[in-house]
């Protein structure tokens, strides 16, 4: 895997972590801002993420992470309808040193399908037909939050990056994990693709997961951990 196909990666994941501090109990979203400390491959960065409603039903929800080496944002702006979620746009730019790539999306319903520009490979620009219930890779955040929490299934289709993937995860049962110095009782959610692992550490009463761990081949690639949100 590239340098830079390595940090898209790592910007996926790291939505992850962002995705109950968007849900409350009832499955409403609401909005967010969030801090992070993020370790990759051993180097240190810090990530934002917001979650916030542009007008109407339509949300805009974004995540920017800046290190010594790299800086990286993903935006997706979507509609709300009832609790079903609909990708309208997405930005995703990257910069690695002297090297900067940007894709961007939009998800047309009334034709129903996506197309991607920008530094895409003639195969990945599409269109890719869309189904109802459709997500990209932000969106499956939220709803993962959503549905950990109502303990339904965490099965998604995802229109991402010009292509077309089922995600699926698993709740493998309960462990303490500690925070800001004391232990708490924590459910650990995993999805296994390959030799690829994401767990990711949720508490109840917390807004938003404490812990995301991302490994591929049985080394750690991404950790990171809540500092702040409001």
């Amino acid at each position: 895997m590239t340098p830079m196909k390595s940090l898209k990666t790592w910007l996926t994941a790291a939505a992850l972590v962002l995705a109950s501090a968007a849900a409350s109990a009832a499955g409403e979203i609401k909005p967010f801002t969030a801090e992070y400390q993020a370790n990759y491959l051993g180097v240190q960065g810090i990530g934002r993420m917001v979650l916030a409603q542009t007008g109407g039903n339509r949300w805009r929800y974004s995540l920017d992470i800046g290190g010594s080496m790299a800086n990286l944002n993903q935006t997706t702006v979507f509609e709300d309808s009832n609790g079903q979620w609909r990708p309208i746009s997405n930005s995703d730019t990257s910069a690695l040193l002297v090297k900067r790539k940007q894709k961007n999306a939009i998800y047309d319903w009334s034709r129903g399908e996506a197309r991607w520009t920008g530094d895409v490979k003639a195969d990945r620009a599409g269109p890719v037909k869309l189904l109802n219930g459709d997500l990209d890779a932000m969106l499956i955040n939220l709803a993962l939050a959503r549905d950990v929490a109502a303990g339904k299934p965490l099965r998604y289709r995802m229109v991402d990056d010009g292509r077309v993937k089922q995600l699926n995860y698993q709740v493998s049962g309960k462990e303490s994990i500690t925070i800001a110095g004391k232990a708490r009782q924590a459910t650990k959610v995993i999805r296994v693709d390959g030799d690829k692992q994401e767990l990711v550490w949720v508490v109840d009463g917390m807004p938003a997961p404490v812990r995301i761990l991302r490994r591929k081949g049985g080394q750690d690639e991404m950790d990171l951990r809540l500092t702040a949100l409001r």
